[in-house]
């Protein structure tokens, strides 16, 4: 299933540091969807900085909307104007996070960034939702060498994602979703869904206009 988020183009916000390509070709793999190694030093460079990024998020007072704005704009590939994290809000990469507009996510949103995590307008996140980009072989012997994947993760337009949900790498929420709380997305979810559980199943459609 394909989702096709369509962003307009006034009162996107892209950050310009966020656009500068990282120079490591392990970089470059890690976003081609190819095995990369997860303690390349240029990598790990870049996720210290965004660390200190988010840091500096979630040391702002809540009162200081426009601060808080500036900030998200450091560390997200792409947001909008009314774009809102409740703090505290945790990501690896940030750059790619890209989220429409009218997005809301409630306290704890963390997001496993080495994939594309592309999020359509009008979408609402509960309190402690994971979403999951990266991969790690189960094969215990061939994880300690520390190569990884990832996938990425789309969510369409005007989708609740209830509290404590994971999604996992590769998933792909279409349009007009409601995910219950707790559940465990493994797979796809078709447009017009209510899906709960773990593994997250399908158990009604919402009618459609």
């Amino acid at each position: 299933m394909s989702v096709s988020i369509i962003y307009k183009r006034t009162h996107i916000h892209t950050s310009i540091m966020n656009n500068k390509p990282i120079p490591s070709d392990e970089f470059r793999k890690m976003i081609a969807g190819e095995e990369y190694s997860a303690i390349d030093p240029v990598m790990l460079e870049e996720l210290n900085r965004v660390k200190d990024l988010c840091w500096e998020y979630n040391q702002l007072r809540p009162t200081l909307l426009k601060e808080r704005h500036d900030k998200l704009q450091e560390i997200l590939g792409r947001c909008h104007e009314d774009t809102f994290i409740v703090q505290p809000f945790y990501c690896d990469y940030g750059r790619n996070i890209r989220v429409g507009k009218g997005f809301f996510a409630n306290f704890n949103f963390t997001v496993l960034d080495e994939a594309h995590v592309t999020i359509g307008d009008d979408c609402f996140i509960g309190p402690n939702v994971a979403i999951y980009t990266a991969c790690h072989s189960t094969d215990p012997k061939e994880r300690n060498t520390r190569r990884e994947w990832a996938r990425p993760v789309t969510i369409g337009h005007n989708c609740w994602i209830g509290g404590s949900v994971t999604i996992l790498p590769g998933v792909t929420i279409g349009h007009n979703c409601t995910i219950g709380a707790g559940s465990v997305v493994v797979g796809d979810i078709p447009d017009g869904s209510i899906a709960v559980g773990n593994p997250c199943r399908v158990i009604k459609k919402v009618p459609l206009e």
